[in-house]
């Protein structure tokens, strides 16, 4: 199983450090992490970040205060599909959509795969589609993006336990070795996707954290761009530091078995891209 680290986005905030950390710049560089997983039966993308309607029609599909905050940056060339084919694959060979939620950054490439089955958990889709009530809701998901899918498939949370997680496995027509590990918080269906390779456990928490020093074991640290982000974004408060807490404590206890990164840290998506397809 071979898997492939793409930035399938950029936002540059105004702020620059005092979201990423490290830009000198007045821009800030946050990426849209999405893993494409080549498997024995097909293409699997781990979300989409910005597809090509996004790109060419940013309004009136996004929110245009969200478009402000993040300062998006719309390219055609980080569009899911179009790095898909320069990878030498055929877009209709992804067979499945595995989305971590429906935010507007990681579901817009959806209906570039029409022929792809997506699956989210069941509490996200609800959300999306029934409860997009206050000024953060009906901004963040973006109906658009997603009404032209036809082959869903949502999971409630439970299942086996993995490394003391909640997960979702035998999700419909994928290996076992693809599981939905549920991390609310931060929407209220949100979730972490686990992948087994021969190295081990490669965990994508999604938005479950959005700063690589949130999961150092000694003291956490966010930036405060990235911090207030985070505030506006939650629907559980309680929930996404619970959450942050027990991925620190899987990091801290089986750092060797189980890799973890999230959606928005440039640092963490260029270190994940120097892996080998091969070995991950």
């Amino acid at each position: 199983m071979k898997i492939h680290y793409l930035r399938c986005g950029t936002d540059c905030p105004f702020g620059g450090p005092l979201f990423d950390g490290f830009s000198k710049s007045v821009f800030g560089l946050i990426p849209c992490a999405v893993q494409l997983i080549e498997t024995s039966d097909g293409l699997v993308l781990v979300d989409t970040g910005y597809g090509s309607e996004d790109v060419r029609h940013p309004h009136p599909r996004l929110s245009k205060f969200l478009r402000g905050l993040l300062n998006i940056r719309f390219r055609a060339e980080e569009t899911a599909i179009h790095q898909i084919r320069q990878l030498g694959f055929d877009p209709k060979d992804v067979r499945h959509i595995v989305l971590t939620h429906l935010d507007f950054d990681h579901a817009g490439g959806l209906e570039d795969f029409p022929q792809a089955r997506v699956h989210v958990l069941e509490a996200e889709r609800d959300a999306a589609e029934h409860k997009r009530r206050g000024f953060i809701s009906k901004r963040r998901y973006r109906p658009a993006q997603w009404e032209d899918v036809r082959d869903w498939r949502t999971y409630a949370r439970g299942g086996e336990r993995w490394f003391g997680f909640d997960r979702v496995s035998q999700l419909d027509g994928l290996s076992p070795e693809i599981l939905m590990v549920p991390l609310p918080g931060h929407t209220w269906g949100h979730a972490g996707v686990a992948v087994r390779t021969a190295d081990g456990w490669v965990l994508n928490a999604g938005d479950a954290y959005f700063y690589r020093r949130e999961l150092d074991t000694d003291r956490r640290r966010c930036t405060p761009g990235l911090r207030f982000y985070q505030n506006l974004m939650e629907v559980d408060r309680v929930a996404r530091f619970q959450n942050q807490y027990r991925l620190r404590d899987l990091k801290r206890a089986h750092g060797g078995e189980v890799t973890i990164f999230c959606s928005h840290d440039q640092l963490e998506l260029e270190a994940m891209q120097r892996t080998p397809p091969i070995s991950r």
